[in-house]
């Protein structure tokens, strides 16, 4: 029999989570503390905190799209995808996002995150292993603890040292996870690389596209088809409706086996109420748009480009971007805060990245390009960043 165990007093009802002070107390010394700060609309700050690469978040025609859904649809999806919360417009959206992308079939999330969650659970499990990149996704890393797998952590964009996880794995079945383009620091994944090693040693590739897609391959195809994977059969990839398309919601792409698992086997697709009616006509008006305007993609590569050399002219230490991701790093957690305030207190809106958001555990502020910045947008953004940046 079991031992028992320790024989704890009663805690007084408002004393149960005292705990949570000397954590927020434990945060605060450490320059770590978060809040949420409501936006206006019509801000006249200059956006370079989200993720609307391409500009279409306010489009007309995407906003226009959404509204009028809403009204013939309603306000939500009322279901899970498999009882009421498949429409007309989801199915809709799947092919004509396949068919960009290059891939056999897709099936929208809710968000991004749950694809990824989605994804990673339902092609793996107990007997499976999984080598996920040390720099991948929280949604990534979320869904290998999920997954009940064998999980190892490979060294930051280096095949060879996948190569060797999956060499002395105790599994057979096999699962290798990465970002195409990394959220924080922008760099890209050496993802034919990342695929010879797969073949080698018989994984499948499952590949996070969400900063890749709507700016990197041909008329913003991703970098899934710029590395001439898509359409794969053992390639998968996951994107977000909320990047490019300026929406909301997520997507897996792959062969049509694997999406027919998902719809069988993903419990985060048969549990979670359906993507919203309204999001699922923005993401495909964005998606006609792009297709419209294949040039916008390239806007988006020139105005980050633009925007780091700026920066690392100034003195600043920037990243070297591969899409519209541009970090620039910072002392210390309190200097990034304080770098970002003044930055939005001269009209800049930046992203402050931090542990336990930044994988190597350096603070820096995080900056993205869009389609819509003119180069006085860019020049103002360097000028300001530079002028108020943290002094040695």
């Amino acid at each position: 029999m079991n031992a028992p165990g320790p024989a704890f007093a009663a805690t007084p009802p408002d004393q149960v989570f005292d705990w949570l002070d000397a954590e927020s107390t434990r945060r605060a010394q450490a320059g770590l503390t978060r809040r949420l700060t409501p936006r206006r609309p019509g801000s006249d700050h200059l956006d370079l905190a989200g993720n609307d690469y391409l500009g279409l978040a306010r489009d007309k025609r995407v906003a226009s799209a959404a509204a009028a859904a809403a009204l013939r649809w309603g306000a939500g999806a009322t279901g899970s995808r498999l009882v009421s919360g498949s429409t007309e417009l989801h199915a809709e959206l799947e092919h004509e996002l396949a068919r960009f992308c290059g891939t056999q079939a897709a099936l929208v999330f809710s968000s991004g995150f749950l694809a990824n969650l989605g994804a990673v659970t339902a092609l793996s499990g107990a007997e499976s292993a999984i080598v996920a990149d040390k720099h991948s996704h929280a949604s990534l890393i979320e869904g290998c603890r999920l997954s009940r797998a064998d999980v190892a952590a490979a060294t930051h964009n280096d095949p060879r040292a996948v190569a060797h996880a999956l060499s002395t794995r105790r599994k057979r079945q096999a699962l290798v996870v990465t970002d195409s383009v990394f959220s924080v620091d922008g760099d890209l994944a050496p993802l034919p690389e990342l695929s010879e090693v797969c073949r080698a040693h018989g994984a499948a590739l499952l590949v996070d596209d969400a900063h890749g897609f709507g700016v990197l391959g041909e008329g913003g195809r991703g970098a899934v088809y710029e590395a001439g994977l898509a359409g794969e059969p053992d390639v998968v990839t996951t994107i977000t409706l909320c990047t490019a398309l300026g929406a909301q919601g997520g997507a897996v792409l792959g062969p049509r086996r694997v999406i027919k698992h998902l719809v069988d086997s993903a419990r985060i697709f048969a549990f979670d109420t359906g993507l919203a009616p309204g999001s699922a006509a923005a993401a495909l008006a964005a998606l006609r748009v792009l297709k419209q305007e294949p040039e916008l993609p390239g806007k988006v590569l020139t105005a980050a480009q633009t925007l780091a050399g700026g920066l690392r002219e100034a003195g600043l230490r920037v990243s070297t971007p591969h899409a519209a991701v541009v970090s620039v790093l910072a002392p210390d957690p309190g200097a990034a805060l304080a770098w970002a305030e003044a930055c939005a207190e001269h009209g800049i809106r930046v992203g402050c990245f931090r542990p336990p958001s930044v994988p190597d555990g350096v603070s820096r502020l995080r900056l993205t390009a869009r389609a819509d910045l003119t180069e006085s947008d860019v020049d103002r953004a360097v000028k300001v960043i530079s002028e108020v940046a943290p002094r040695a």
